[in-house]
């Protein structure tokens, strides 16, 4: 399902991530641990396609990160600390709009916003605007945006 080969990515003369090597099969779970600084955010960054690796290979599904990168986001749901999500945005507004980019079909949309919204916990508070939310609701609004989407082949979702 994953597996990273000599991942590294450098920032100029910083190098955030040396040479990192590893593979997740179907089933397996993963924990990254670490102290600050050790890469796991980066590792995670790179993995879910949020920027690009300054050497190493990364395939997740099946596709390359680097060369598939939209394939991969439509089969990753990652959920940082603290999630980007838009404010201005009522829970339901912005999870149909994840579901919809993740290209969930429209007879399953209002079905998988159901479930991920039952999920998580926020099935009352799917009118209010994300703005308004504690931080803990905006990582349950995250964590049903990374799983709102039935995916083509088999999902790998991570949380930080």
């Amino acid at each position: 399902m994953i597996e990273v080969e000599h991942l590294t990515k450098r920032y100029g003369s910083y190098t955030a991530l040396d040479d990192v090597s590893f593979q997740v099969r179907k089933g397996e779970i993963l924990g990254l641990l670490g102290p600050n600084g050790a890469g796991k955010t980066t590792t995670m960054r790179i993995l879910s396609g949020f920027f690009p690796a300054t050497e190493g290979k990364a395939v997740v599904a099946g596709f390359d990160v680097f060369e598939q990168p939209l394939e991969v986001k439509r089969r990753v749901g990652y959920l940082p600390e603290n999630p980007p999500l838009y404010g201005e945005m009522s829970v339901n507004t912005y999870l149909r709009f994840v579901a919809t980019i993740k290209g969930v079909a429209r007879g399953q949309l209002q079905s998988c916003l159901d479930k991920a919204k039952e999920r998580c916990g926020l099935v009352e508070e799917g009118e209010r605007l994300i703005k308004h939310l504690s931080k803990g609701y905006c990582q349950r609004v995250g964590s049903a945006a990374s799983t709102a989407a039935p995916a083509p082949t088999p999902r790998v979702s991570a949380v930080r």
